[in-house]
C-alpha cells in the first residue's frame, strides 16, 4: 500500500511555502512520527512528519515551491519496517574498470586512477589502436584548457592575451559573490517592515535608564532564584513587568487601528523578538500581567527555543500588543526600531555600557542603557510616548516599585 506524504495545512493565511530541506533521502525506511521535511513560509518554519512507516519515495525536490495539500512523496508502507536503507552503489575504480575492460600499461592506469578518464573512451594511438600515457594525458582537462589558446587565437576581435583577461575578470567576479533566492519569511519581513514604514506615522523618543538597582538585585538573589525555579533572573522579566505597568498607565500604547476604528486592548501578550539563522521572529507571551518572574523567564526561553528550532506555530506569533526587542545583546548602542504592525510601539533595549551620569550633584560611573520607543503618532502623541517611557525607566531603577504596582 502506498501512503501520499502531503504539505499540511498551517493556518487559513498560509497557501504556501518552500520545500527547504530533505531530512530523508529516496529510497530510506522511515519511521511512523520521524521527521521528512522543513517546510519554509512566509510566517513560520515548520516540519513534515510521516504517518506511517516504510520504504520513501521522494517527489519533489528540495527548494521547489510547493503549494499547501501538495504532494511530495510517497510511502510504501508494504515495505519492511525493519529493512536497511538501500546502501549506495560502491564508487567504481577506475583502475578496476581497465583490467575488465583491455589490457593498458601501467602508466595509464595510473592516470586512469588519478584523472578518473576511461581510456575505453579514449581514442588511442598507440599500436592496435592501443590507448597510451600520451593520449590519456591529452584527453585530461588540463590539457584541454592548455590547448584552448592554441586552437583559437583569437576570440571576438582580440588577441589571446584579452581573452584570458576576460576569464581571469569573470572567474574574480564569481569569487566575489554568492546568490541564493529570499526565502518566503526573510520576503515577507521584508514586505512587513516596508509595510509598517509606509502606513504608520512612525516616531521614536529616547531616555536612559540607571541598571544599577536590577543589576543589584540580580547579583544578590540569582543563586536562590535558579535553586527555586531552575531558571536565570534575566533583565526581560523585569522589563516585561516594566512594560505591563506603564501600559496600564498610559493605556494609548495598548491600541491599534482597524481601518476606521481604533481598537483599545484590555490584556498584556507581549511579544519578544528573537534572532534566528532564517530571520526576526516576535513569540508572544500571553497575559503577562498575571505572571512572575519566573514565568515569564521561563516562557520566553521556551519560546525562543522553539523558534530557533524551527517549531514556532502560529498561534505562538499572534495577538501581541506590545513589543520589545533586545538590539542590546548584539553590542547595540542607539536604534530606532521599527513597529510591529498592528502596534502602536515597540520599545528597543541597547547594551550596558559605564558611563558618568551626575548623581546629587556628584559624577559618578554607573550602568547605563539608552531606551528607544518607536510609536505611530497618528494613535500616540507624544506627551503619552514621553510618559510611557519615563514610567518604564522609574520601574527599571527603583523595582519596589513593580512589586506594590506603582
Amino acid at each position: 500500500m502506498s501512503l501520499e506524504v502531503k504539505i499540511p495545512p498551517l493556518g487559513e493565511s498560509i497557501n504556501s511555502g518552500v520545500l527547504a530541506k530533505w531530512h530523508v533521502k529516496d529510497g530510506d525506511i522511515v519511521k511512523k512520527d520521524q521527521p521528512l521535511f522543513e517546510l519554509e513560509t512566509d510566517k513560520i518554519t515548520s516540519e513534515g512528519n510521516a504517518e506511517a512507516a516504510g520504504r520513501i519515495a521522494l517527489k519533489v525536490a528540495a527548494g521547489t515551491e510547493v503549494k499547501i495539500g501538495a504532494v511530495v512523496a510517497m510511502i510504501d508502507t508494504a515495505a519492511s519496517a525493519g529493512a536497511e536503507s538501500p546502501s549506495p552503489r560502491p564508487i567504481e575504480n577506475p583502475e578496476s574498470k581497465i583490467e575488465n575492460a583491455a589490457p593498458a600499461s601501467p602508466a595509464v592506469r595510473r592516470l586512469a586512477a588519478e584523472t578518473g578518464i576511461d581510456p575505453a573512451k579514449v581514442e588511442g594511438t598507440g599500436k592496435g589502436g592501443r590507448v597510451t600515457k600520451g593520449d590519456m594525458l591529452a584527453a585530461s582537462p588540463a590539457a584541454k584548457q592548455q590547448d584552448e589558446p592554441r586552437r583559437s587565437p583569437q576570440s571576438e576581435g582580440g588577441p589571446i592575451e584579452n581573452q584570458k583577461s576576460k576569464i581571469e575578470n569573470s572567474s574574480s567576479a564569481a569569487a566575489k559573490q554568492t546568490r541564493k533566492k529570499l526565502s518566503p519569511l526573510r520576503k515577507r519581513i521584508a514586505e512587513r517592515l516596508v509595510q509598517a514604514q509606509h502606513e504608520a506615522a512612525m516616531l521614536t523618543t529616547f531616555n536612559e535608564v540607571d541598571m544599577s538597582a536590577v543589576m543589584d538585585l540580580r547579583k544578590k538573589y540569582q543563586d536562590d532564584f535558579v535553586k527555586k525555579h531552575g531558571v536565570k533572573l534575566g533583565f526581560m522579566s523585569f522589563f516585561t513587568k516594566a512594560v505591563v505597568q506603564a501600559l496600564k498607565d498610559v493605556p494609548a500604547i495598548n491600541a491599534q487601528f482597524a481601518g476606521d476604528e481604533i481598537v483599545q486592548n484590555h490584556y498584556y501578550d507581549i511579544g519578544v523578538a528573537v534572532s534566528t539563522e532564517k530571520g526576526l521572529m516576535v513569540p508572544v507571551i500571553r497575559a503577562c500581567d498575571t505572571l512572575g518572574m519566573a514565568d515569564i523567564e521561563k516562557a520566553i526561553g521556551d519560546v525562543a527555543k522553539k523558534a530557533r528550532d524551527s517549531k514556532i506555530t502560529l498561534q505562538d506569533l499572534e495577538g501581541g500588543v506590545f513589543t520589545i526587542t533586545n538590539g542590546g545583546i548584539f553590542g547595540s548602542m542607539l536604534s530606532t526600531p521599527i513597529l510591529n504592525a498592528p502596534q502602536s510601539a515597540i520599545l528597543g533595549l541597547h547594551a550596558i555600557n559605564d558611563r558618568p551620569v551626575a548623581v546629587n550633584g556628584q559624577v559618578v560611573i554607573r550602568p547605563m542603557m539608552y531606551l528607544a520607543l518607536s510609536y505611530d503618532h497618528r494613535l500616540v502623541d507624544g506627551r503619552e510616548a514621553v510618559t510611557f517611557l519615563v514610567k518604564v525607566k522609574q520601574a527599571i531603577e527603583d523595582p519596589a516599585r513593580l512589586a506594590i504596582g506603582i
